[in-house]
């Protein structure tokens, strides 16, 4: 998921399945006044915004999401990764979707793969590397929609960020590339071993630049969803979509819950600025613009930046209003992203001198589960999950 690329870039068990909370016990951190300290562990546990229209999401809060797997710990958006953070104990595992040239979902962060697998190596693609504009962005690489499933089956996937994380490159070249229809049977099978299903969180990638090449990702989607029933209200599946035009389509083909991501403070959602819409973040982080995002979405997907913002110098500042807003519009918030290394943390919550060295990213956990978000995106599950249980039992 995270947009954030120049910056990289059921439950399994758990206590506190969401329940639905009245708008009155919300305090701006998400506490609960009046209350015991053992009943305020139980209503972060719970969590404090009602679900929204309709969809109960039946999941602990804060919910902890494997951020394309465990990317900090196996390349991204493979079955390493995802099963690993299953393994650890993930209560949601994500995908990001892009098409082929024949019309398959594959799960990629970007269409561009030069950087997530090893195509470059492949002589017989050498004349595929081509300059792509998209969303206003010029690329050279290597991209999906070139490729067919089975020529993209025969590369493998490598690590996106080997100066970061030089420990995942141990695993290049282990594993291809998936569809997500083989996601959706891998969860299915896992769902079916471990007597509970297995929550997936599912991104629309550049959805306007596909469908001006002729690529219907949402109709795409869709028809996965119905075909493996997690089109319903009550399915183990989160949509989301940095483009809030390609969530409002899918809410008219699937009842799935979903949420729209909000980039960084003062950018403009792409399919904005291709419809000639005015509005920018800044606007949809409104009172207004949340009410109009809680008519099709049941959450939003920010940035953590515009949970709390960062000074000059890197470290955190007050956090804004963005989490009573937003709970407020009956809407629960999931920001992302957060990783061990130092080079992605506040600067507050740094150690050292090594920008990959790990940070205190506890400390600055507590820090964002403290404005009372329903959750959090992360690419280290484990040190999401003690980090969540050092606040609820805290």
């Amino acid at each position: 998921m995270a947009k954030q690329v120049s910056n990289e870039q059921r439950p399994a068990g758990g206590p506190g399945r969401r329940t639905v909370l009245g708008a009155a016990v919300l305090g701006a951190g998400g506490a609960v006044a009046g209350l015991p300290t053992a009943a305020r562990a139980a209503e972060r546990a719970a969590g404090p915004a009602a679900a929204s229209h309709g969809h109960g999401l039946d999941l602990p809060t804060p919910t902890v999401i494997g951020h394309r797997g465990t990317a900090g710990y196996r390349p991204e958006h493979t079955f390493g990764s995802y099963q690993h953070a299953l393994d650890l104990g993930a209560h949601i595992v994500e995908q990001d979707v892009v098409p082929t040239k024949d019309g398959h979902l594959v799960c990629r962060h970007e269409n561009d793969i030069t950087a997530t697998t090893d195509v470059a190596q492949h002589p017989e693609f050498a004349g595929r590397k081509t300059t792509k504009t998209v969303d206003g962005n010029a690329i050279t690489g290597w991209f999906t929609e070139d490729f067919t499933l089975a020529e993209l089956k025969t590369l493998r996937a490598i690590e996106r960020i080997p100066a970061n994380r030089p420990n995942n490159t141990l695993y290049n070249g282990r594993w291809e590339v998936p569809t997500y229809e083989e996601v959706l049977q891998w969860a299915d099978r896992e769902g079916n071993r471990r007597g509970r299903p297995v929550w997936l969180y599912v991104e629309t990638k550049h959805p306007t630049y596909f469908r001006g090449l002729g690529f219907d990702v949402e109709n795409l989607l869709a028809r996965l969803l119905r075909t493996y029933r997690r089109d319903r209200r009550d399915s183990p599946l989160i949509l989301q979509s940095f483009e809030p035009s390609s969530i409002q389509r899918l809410s008219r083909l699937v009842d799935s819950p979903s949420i729209v991501l909000l980039d960084a403070a003062g950018t403009r959602p792409w399919d904005f600025t291709a419809s000639g819409d005015p509005r920018t973040v800044d606007d949809l982080v409104k009172p207004a613009g949340l009410e109009w995002i809680a008519s099709f979405a049941q959450g939003i997907g920010p940035t953590v930046d515009l949970i709390i913002p960062k000074d000059a110098n890197g470290k955190l500042t007050r956090p804004t209003t963005l989490v009573p807003d937003a709970h407020a519009a009956g809407l629960i918030l999931h920001p992302y992203t957060m990783r061990n290394e130092n080079t992605f943390l506040p600067a507050d919550f740094r150690k050292g001198t090594d920008p990959n060295a790990y940070g205190d990213a506890f400390g600055a956990f507590r820090r964002y589960f403290e404005t009372g978000i329903d959750g959090i995106f992360s690419d280290n599950a484990d040190t999401a999950l003690l980090a969540r249980e050092d606040f609820v039992n805290g």
